[in-house]
C-alpha cells in the first residue's frame, strides 16, 4: 500500500501539472498582400527545403502570380500535397492529409510574400512594432528592434536563383531554389 503522504504529494503534483498550460505559440504576422502589389507577373518552378530541429522536408512547387491572383501547387514524390489560391481577399487551399499539420497555407503565402513582394508593400502592411529593412540582396524583419527573420538572395529578380529565409522566431530555415 502507498504511503498516504506520498500519495498526497503525487496527487498535488498531478493537479499542479494539470493547471499549467504550455505557452501559446506566437502568432504569425498574418499579412496578405494583394497579388498586384508584387508589381510583376511570374511563373516559376521551385524546389523548397525546410530545415527545423534536425529535420529536413522538401517540396517541389509551381508558383504563378499575376495582378489578380497567387497560385501555388506543391508536390512531394510527384504527388500533389498542397495547393493554394489567393485573389487578394480570400485564400483557398487544399492539403493532403499526410502533410504535417504545421504546414499551413497562410504561413506558406506569408513566407512567399515576405521573400518576393517589394519591401515597401510589406512595410505598409506590418502591424505596430514590426519593420523591414531591404538592402538589395538581403532583407531583415524586426519586431520591437529585435531581428525576427533574415532573407538572402543570390540574384535579382528575387524569384530567380536561390532565396534563404532564416526565421529566428520559429526556428526554421526555408531555402527556395528556382529553376532556371
Amino acid at each position: 500500500m502507498l504511503n498516504p503522504r506520498l500519495l498526497a504529494a503525487l496527487l498535488a503534483a498531478t493537479l499542479l501539472g494539470a493547471c499549467t498550460t504550455p505557452p501559446a505559440p506566437l502568432a504569425r504576422l498574418g499579412i496578405k498582400l494583394a497579388p498586384s502589389a508584387l508589381e510583376a507577373s511570374i511563373s516559376v518552378q521551385q524546389h523548397l527545403k525546410v530545415e527545423r530541429k534536425g529535420r529536413i522536408d522538401e517540396l517541389d512547387a509551381a508558383v504563378e502570380v499575376d495582378p489578380q491572383q497567387v497560385q501555388m501547387v506543391g508536390l512531394a514524390f510527384g504527388q500533389r500535397v498542397l495547393s493554394l489560391n489567393f485573389d487578394g481577399k480570400e485564400l483557398t487551399s487544399w492539403r493532403h492529409m499526410m502533410l504535417p499539420r504545421q504546414v499551413r497555407a497562410d504561413d506558406v503565402l506569408e513566407d512567399m510574400q515576405l521573400t518576393l513582394w517589394p519591401a515597401e508593400a510589406i512595410a505598409r502592411s506590418l502591424p505596430p512594432g514590426w519593420r523591414i529593412e531591404d538592402a538589395g540582396l538581403s532583407r531583415t524583419l524586426y519586431l520591437d528592434g529585435a531581428v525576427v527573420a533574415t532573407i538572402t538572395y543570390t540574384q535579382m529578380p528575387r524569384w530567380s536563383g536561390t532565396v534563404t529565409l532564416d526565421n529566428l522566431r520559429y526556428d526554421y530555415r526555408l531555402t527556395i531554389e528556382s529553376a532556371p
